[in-house]
């Protein structure tokens, strides 16, 4: 991924299986996206050409999601990506242990993140929609300013991932 998300973001087996991931988690997320639209907008699975388009939409271009995937990644990493190497027990190796742990936080955050309403509609946006939509950056802008509203970051150019600053009453 290269990009540096904090000072510490070295965590290099962490970032390298992240990446393997990247395309079948995706795929997964687009699929949940799906039914998370078709089971709010259209509860009783009415066909026309509009649920139909989603329905049977198979993503082979995955790009316009890998910079949202970065930066959850980044988030991960910022959160539970630790630089030293514990000793493990059970007879994993690391590279298995990321594996298991960053696919069950990727699901969990983004069935979190499907629960907003502005998020799915980004996702197909970005997808299903691609060809049809001209403001690409939008939906983007959009995905990932819900994502670091759930989790109450901000990525800054310069400084990396920092924690909002949120008054207190």
């Amino acid at each position: 991924m290269v990009r540096k998300f904090f000072p510490l973001d070295k965590n290099y087996l962490l970032e390298e299986t992240q990446l393997r991931l990247r395309d079948p988690l995706l795929v997964d997320l687009v699929e949940l996206t799906k039914r998370k639209y078709e089971s709010i907008h259209n509860p009783l699975g009415l066909k026309d050409s509009f649920s139909e388009k989603i329905a049977y939409y198979r993503p082979m271009n995955l790009a316009p999601l890998y910079s949202f995937y970065e930066n959850l990644a980044g988030i991960y990493r910022y959160k539970f990506g630790e630089n030293q190497l514990g000793f493990l027990w059970d007879g994993k190796d690391h590279s298995e242990k990321y594996q298991e742990e960053w696919m069950e936080a990727f699901k969990a955050w983004t069935l979190q993140l499907c629960y907003q309403g502005q998020f799915v509609q980004a996702v197909l946006d970005v997808t299903v929609f691609l060809p049809d939509n001209q403001h690409v950056q939008l939906a983007e802008n959009r995905m990932n300013a819900v994502m670091l509203n759930l989790f109450e970051l901000k990525i800054h150019k310069n400084k990396g991932i920092v924690e909002m600053q949120v008054a207190q009453a």
